[in-house]
């Protein structure tokens, strides 16, 4: 069924070229999420429930922070890059990359004053013990400044994700050897934050060695190139950046908020029993956004050259196939689920089985849905993105609050897949009148 769908008519090429996309993309992932396994399972064990639940919120609060300042400017890069490949506009490209650098380090300076002033104020609120707030910090900081997004656009947009699945799989490695160095000679928090810490650093580096490979450092360097101009180069762009870091803002960090109310409202024993039944479920969260990250190139070319004729059908097709994809691996969560648990951390994470069943219908329900963001911000409709997510938000934080007080875990797991079932609903309506509208709002960006 998989390889009927990429061949033939018109969207072969663009449907191929996602497929290839992506099976770099799943390559990278699938050593990640056997590694991700084997490293989870020593910090599970070595720390044990209650443990594991402190070490869970404070990477979980310090994941939420940085996504929620942090733009994503490889989306910006793909967005408006594109016209500029041609020879002879140099410039402009160079200027447009030196733009979005710009952008991350100042995300992320303002995220480590951030890190700082709630690490200092709501520190033990958020689960952070004074022994452990030095550790946190560092953590936070290298989580910030270990830039990525823009040579992560850089690679993508000239269609080298080979190269970028190498630099990504540098994160599962090093955590899986700082997981067992932590265990031999620091068995603490504090020992695997060093470890996740120092895995985000290296990634990091890895992604900046790649474009240096590339070329496109020295372009990203280029002397005597401001970036003053890059509005007028682009019009628009201030708008969609705002917007998609805002919806990305929210879509990430409801991945992290859950855990967050968890561990304030029902304890940290619960919030590491919930963090690896998300982990877990997360996979199936990693397959959607790795279909939509491959995507999302081509459906901006595909928007640019001809319309919504040109990528309905595609839409259409990602749909299938996501839908059959995801059907299986529920059904491979629901029958391995609970022995992967049990093996992982032992008998106390059994009981989060059905709390992985919730979140794991979430991400199927993600899954489903995962070409219908990148055509509403191809297409320039990034409001109805934005919309989508931020009620999904609200209904998460009023039915968490609602059934926790009486399902404490499993209310905030049903909160996620009423998030997610939300989420899709509107995103599907605003698919639905985007392709049924007469004079669709399909515009190039040098329009």
């Amino acid at each position: 069924m998989t390889s009927a769908m990429f061949r033939g008519g018109p969207q072969g090429g663009p449907m191929r070229a996602i497929a290839r996309n992506l099976g770099w993309m799943l390559a990278s992932r699938g050593v990640l999420a056997v590694l991700s396994l084997v490293y989870l399972a020593i910090v599970t064990r070595t720390l044990g429930v209650a443990g594991f639940g402190r070490f869970a919120l404070i990477t979980g609060a310090s994941q939420a922070l940085a996504t929620v300042v942090g733009f994503q400017t490889w989306q910006i890069i793909v967005r408006y890059g594109h016209q500029h490949l041609k020879p002879g506009d140099e410039t402009r490209l160079a200027r447009l990359f030196k733009a979005c650098g710009l952008l991350d380090i100042g995300s992320a300076a303002i995220g480590v004053v951030l890190a700082a002033v709630i690490i200092h104020t709501w520190g033990e609120a958020l689960g952070v013990r004074p022994v452990h707030a030095r550790a946190t910090m560092i953590f936070t900081v290298a989580q910030l400044l270990s830039i990525r997004s823009t040579p992560l656009g850089i690679l993508r947009l000239r269609d080298r994700f080979s190269i970028a699945a190498a630099a990504d799989s540098v994160t599962p490695a090093t955590r899986l050897v700082g997981a067992v160095l932590a265990a031999l000679f620091l068995p603490s928090v504090t020992g695997f934050l060093i470890a996740w810490g120092l895995a985000e650093v290296l990634t990091a580096a890895a992604y900046w060695a790649a474009l240096a490979r590339s070329g496109d450092l020295k372009l990203l360097f280029a002397p005597g190139i401001g970036v003053r101009d890059v509005v007028t180069d682009h019009p628009g762009i201030v708008r969609f950046s705002l917007a998609t870091n805002a919806s990305s803002s929210l879509g990430l960090s409801s991945k992290q908020i859950p855990l967050l109310l968890v561990g304030g409202t029902v304890g940290t024993a619960s919030a590491g029993a919930f963090r690896l039944a998300l982990q877990l479920a997360q996979a199936l969260t990693k397959v959607s956004q790795l279909l939509a990250r491959a995507a999302f190139p081509e459906i901006v070319r595909a928007v640019a050259a001809g319309g919504l004729a040109r990528v309905r059908q595609m839409i259409l097709r990602s749909f299938l196939m996501a839908t059959v994809v995801a059907a299986f691996a529920f059904l491979i969560v629901v029958v391995f689920g609970h022995p992967v648990l049990t093996l992982m951390g032992g008998k106390e994470f059994g009981r989060a089985y059905p709390i992985l069943l919730w979140l794991a219908a979430a991400g199927c329900i993600d899954l489903v849905t995962v070409g219908f963001e990148p055509l509403l911000l191809a297409a320039n409709r990034i409001g109805a993105t934005f919309v989508a997510r931020l009620v999904g938000i609200a209904a998460l934080f009023m039915v968490s609050f609602w059934l926790s007080p009486s399902l404490e875990v499993i209310g905030v797991s049903i909160a996620v897949l009423v998030n997610a079932v939300i989420v899709a609903l509107l995103l599907g309506l605003a698919i639905q009148s985007l392709l049924q509208s007469e004079q669709p709002e399909i515009r190039s960006s040098d329009q």
